[in-house]
């Protein structure tokens, strides 16, 4: 069979089947349409050649690596415009992958690991976006006027070796996010920044919540000026209360400015300062103190915005300048007390904490009830109640919460991750993934966009998609223990088990962490019992897993989590006692767990115990009554 290096275009619609399912007719009839009229064209314009057409996707071959990577970016730049005249959720959008390799000839069809490294990249690209090799990057060099961002080494199924990704898009304003302990290219076209913490100056610890909730704000505005590369607000909050070098964190972070500052609240003034530095050289580009009372703090964060833009030289678009001055409220004190539900929020995953930052936002609401961001926050912690299997938690209620979130503020891209959520629990799943990407569309840094598409893309059987997303959540928020061991799940149903037992060391390290700082949070106890038995130590596990039992109250979720981790370490009465606890939580949640029990391979010790045993009829009889 003969063999050849060729560059190889991969792309395919985003949300293929869920345009299908809403109309099958009307997605076929446009996506020929699309082809021929603009398809098509930039393909035979850039001398590519289709070789195979996959319904949704295409692959193509192309004699020079610069005309596969100037047809990816024409096809792309016609599509952003392509279909404006239908809402978001129904037009067809592609990713893009290209890479240079050896292919083998078969006929007019080509194989290989130069067609299979080219299909994997663009299961990583960001919709609307082109991903391209390293091999592609450095062949094209400044060939090109398009601005690449380095996207990281990624491993991929089949291919021994990690492949380094570079991405851009074309015609949109979504921006990639750099892989987990990668360094985004400090070469970026465009201008680069961190907010670094503000350090609350403020003589009360209790006043962290205001200095922190300041900074996100900042970092919020700055993230919707498409000229301006802003690094996530997780990333930039590891550096929080660590003595820092500016240039360090320039280099690490691969950013040309850093932004640092403080804040001193006391009675009704407050008093801010910032500095704009020059990464590279430590200057100070730009410095500047405002005193103010609270009532002038919307009009202060927006002066502080567009001071720092000004001092980058970038250019502020007019719709860019009215979101970054729009807020959902203008009452100081419902803002303070968001500030303050928010900060609980991102506390840890306890419980508790989401309940006090529940009751916050219901007081944000009450003060002003036409409050966006606290409608919001409001389903954000529905959306923890729903994953930790709390009782009395509802998709109804964060349906609810988000939707109107959405009537007062459409640009909240919380608002749609949590209406996604809520579709991805009652297992509408083509429609969640519609609110991802429209979360990812509005913010590339969104956690919980990236999370909970993820874990959508698992259910559906999208692996490979669900790696790439959980690898992205995971670089925007890198001390979340959750993401590396749904990750790890991941791997282990595509086989990848090295790959599954790194995620799983990672996620361990993570929850140590946890523990050492909230010694009383069961939810990272029980994981982290998980994970040591699944390691072979036995004694910590088994010590891990009797304190998360003292914390956990009757969460079901918890308890479920300790029967299986029970039940690997031998202990059977105890792993039998967690199970039977679930007896307390809600018909629907027992419903859901009957098949699990029956067939978690975790649970196997336990068949054919009589207890076990009595505990399935029991629960069967409880769904049964229940119609559910």
């Amino acid at each position: 069979m003969q063999r050849k290096l060729t560059a190889i275009l991969s792309a395919d619609v985003v949300g293929y089947s869920r345009l299908m399912e809403a109309d099958e007719a009307d997605t076929i009839g446009r996506l020929k349409d699309l082809r021929q009229r603009l398809i098509d064209p930039a393909i035979t314009d850039n001398n590519g050649r289709i070789f195979k057409l996959m319904g949704d996707g295409i692959l193509v071959e192309y004699g020079s690596v610069v005309d596969a990577v100037r047809s990816g970016v024409a096809i792309q730049t016609a599509m952003a415009s392509a279909e404006l005249d239908l809402p978001e959720n129904r037009r067809i959008v592609f990713r893009i992958g290209i890479n240079l390799g050896d292919v083998m000839i078969d006929g007019d069809d080509m194989v290989g690991d130069g067609v299979n490294v080219a299909a994997r990249i663009q299961a990583l690209a960001s919709p609307g976006g082109v991903a391209v090799s390293g091999t592609v990057r450095e062949h094209i060099g400044s060939k090109i006027a398009v601005a690449f961002e380095d996207f990281g080494e990624h491993s991929v199924k089949n291919i021994e070796k990690p492949i380094r990704v570079y991405m851009t898009n074309p015609g949109t304003a979504i921006r990639p996010v750099a892989a987990p302990g990668k360094s985004a290219s400090a070469k970026n076209a465009k201008p680069s920044i961190v907010v670094l913490p503000f350090a609350n100056m403020s003589g009360d610890p209790e006043q962290e919540y205001f200095s922190d909730g300041i900074t996100e704000d900042i970092i919020t505005d700055l993230s919707k000026v498409s000229a301006l590369a802003v690094i996530a607000r997780n990333t930039a909050f590891t550096f929080k209360g660590k003595p820092v070098r500016i240039e360090q964190v320039a280099k690490e972070l691969g950013v040309q400015h850093v932004l640092e500052g403080s804040v001193r609240k006391a009675g009704g003034r407050v008093r801010i300062t910032a500095q704009l530095i020059d990464g590279a050289t430590n200057h100070h580009l730009w410095a500047e103190r405002y005193d103010r009372t609270l009532d002038d703090i919307f009009a202060l964060q927006d002066q502080i915005s567009k001071s720092i833009v000004d001092a980058l030289k970038v250019r502020l678009l007019p719709a860019e300048l009215e979101t970054i001055t729009s807020r959902s409220t203008d009452n100081p004190q419902a803002y303070q007390i968001l500030l303050m539900a928010r900060s609980f929020f991102h506390s840890s995953d306890d419980m508790n904490a989401v309940k006090n930052a529940r009751r916050l936002f219901g007081k944000a609401l009450e003060i002003d009830p036409q409050y966006a961001r606290a409608y919001a926050g409001l389903a954000d912690c529905d959306c923890r109640f729903l994953l930790n299997d709390e009782p009395g938690a509802s998709y109804e209620t964060v349906l609810a919460n988000s939707t109107k979130a959405l009537e007062l503020d459409p640009g909240l891209a919380d608002a749609y991750a949590s209406r996604g959520l809520a579709l991805y629990t009652i297992g509408r799943h083509a429609e969640a993934e519609a609110q991802f990407e429209r979360t990812l569309a509005i913010d590339p840094h969104s956690f919980e966009g990236c999370y909970f598409y993820a874990r959508n893309c698992f259910a559906r059987g999208q692996h490979e998609r669900a790696i790439a997303l959980f690898l992205r959540a995971a670089s925007i928020k890198p001390d979340e223990y959750s993401t590396w061991g749904q990750l790890q799940m991941s791997y282990v149903t595509l086989g990848r088990l090295d790959e599954a037992r790194e995620a799983g060391r990672e996620s361990l390290k993570l929850i140590e962490k946890q523990v050492a700082a909230h010694p009383d949070n069961a939810v990272a106890l029980c994981f982290g019992a998980v994970h040591l038995a699944e390691f072979g130590e036995r004694d910590r596990a088994l010590d891990w897993a009797s304190r998360a039992e003292l914390f956990a109250g009757e969460n079901p979720h918890i308890h479920y989590n300790l029967g299986c981790c029970f039940a690997s370490l031998g202990q059977i009465e105890k792993a039998i006692d967690s199970l039977e606890v679930q007896l307390t939580a809600s018909p629907i949640y027992v419903a859901g767990k009957v098949a699990w029990m029956k067939n978690d391979s975790d649970l196997v010790p336990l068949h054919g115990h009589p207890r076990y045993e009595a505990l399935i009829a029991k629960l069967e009889a409880i769904a049964a009554d229940a119609k559910v």
